[in-house]
């Protein structure tokens, strides 16, 4: 079986570092917010390119304590209205919500997937005040067109990269987390920059977001025992740090051979029922996930388990036809339901074989 994401090969690589680490970790007697994390913090920072970056405990929390520090400093205000893509992952949605802001959502661009100034445009009214950008499946979306947007409308734009660690905007050259005014990172295990339990981050370059975030994630102290806003526990661990801190140095080679594959896939696979994503052969792409569209999705599915290919499909379901968005039940987004209805994820990850990827590849054409 050619499976979808095969963790413990992909950690395997790092097993003896993780171990190095771990020892080095018990016998510190630093299990909380120690230098595991203070080193990751400035490592992640100077990959992303930002100023700050502040160690949280998933990609949740890193949208909710980002959207908190907006309110805690007063640029945002409780019902504000944050423009979001419809066709994210449902954590994009509830962290607005968390907090409560109010989702506005839009549809994607249905060859890209990510959402595009001039629809965005459309949406904006007087209670707009902030924008999500997601960037999905590992892809950019046109940050300078919907800055220039949001600089217009004098909005904020904050960045969903839980899928888009080390991609670069081919426009300004810079890194995803240092695109718009704030981003927001996962680093759940699957994702190209994986922990080995949850993990989350913030990056920006604005020194008041920083700090009130900083407290924020740890019960809104300065110093200990000293609270200065009503915070919360939203601590990165250690452990992951430490765990990270290994992995990021190995990152960017792993983004390169995720490209490899998808440009393999995007150049032999040739089959009129499957339709393959847009790529521009830029570095604005680093593939968290290959996507195709296929009208019969199940028999495609079993199709592939078949001949020995696990599948994924990210998502089945729509954001706003969840049962616990009730409120949004009776919008209509066609092009979001089209993607949620047929889209189905390959196996791409950077500890595939050459051969892996040939079988795959003739599977398809196949079909």
């Amino acid at each position: 079986m050619i499976k979808f994401l095969d963790l413990p090969k992909i950690n395997a690589r790092f097993e003896s570092e993780f171990k190095s680490e771990f020892n080095a970790f018990l016998s510190s007697g630093v299990y909380v917010l120690g230098q595991g994390v203070t080193t990751f913090e400035s490592n992640y920072a100077d990959y992303c390119g930002a100023k700050y970056c502040i160690g949280v405990s998933n990609g949740f929390d890193a949208l909710a304590l980002i959207f908190k520090g907006y309110l805690e400093l007063g640029v945002l205000q409780k019902g504000d209205e944050v423009i979001v893509p419809a066709n994210t992952f449902i954590a994009s949605i509830l962290a607005i919500l968390e907090v409560g802001l109010k989702p506005v959502l839009i549809e994607p661009n249905a060859d890209s997937f990510n959402i595009e100034a001039s629809e965005i445009e459309k949406h904006i009214s007087a209670n707009t005040k902030a924008i999500l950008v997601v960037h999905l499946y590992g892809q950019l979306c046109d940050v300078s067109e919907i800055n220039a947007v949001a600089k217009r409308n004098q909005l904020l734009v904050v960045e969903d990269a839980a899928q888009s660690t080390g991609a670069i905007d081919s426009v300004t050259s810079k890194r995803s987390g240092n695109l718009c005014d704030a981003a927001a990172f996962s680093f759940y295990p699957s994702k190209n920059l994986g922990a080995l339990g949850d993990a989350g981050a913030v990056t920006t370059n604005n020194n008041a977001l920083a700090d009130v975030i900083f407290k924020l994630r740890n019960y809104g102290t300065s110093s200990k025992y000293i609270n200065d806003v009503l915070g919360v526990n939203n601590r990165l661990d250690e452990i992951q740090a430490l765990f990270l801190n290994v992995k990021l140095k190995f990152l960017d080679a792993d983004n390169v051979q995720r490209v490899a594959i998808a440009k393999r896939y995007l150049l032999e696979v040739k089959n009129s029922r499957i339709k393959l994503p847009k790529f521009n052969g830029m570095q604005n792409h680093v593939f968290h996930l290959f996507v195709v569209l296929v009208d019969n999705r199940d028999h495609f599915i079993q199709y592939l388990k078949a001949h020995n290919i696990q599948p994924a499909i990210h998502y089945p379901i729509p954001p706003h036809k969840q049962k616990a968005l009730k409120r949004f039940n009776v919008l209509k987004f066609p092009i979001t339901e089209k993607i949620h209805d047929t889209c189905v994820s390959l196996p791409i990850s950077p500890i595939m074989t050459d051969l892996e990827v040939t079988t795959v590849i003739k599977t398809l054409n196949d079909y």
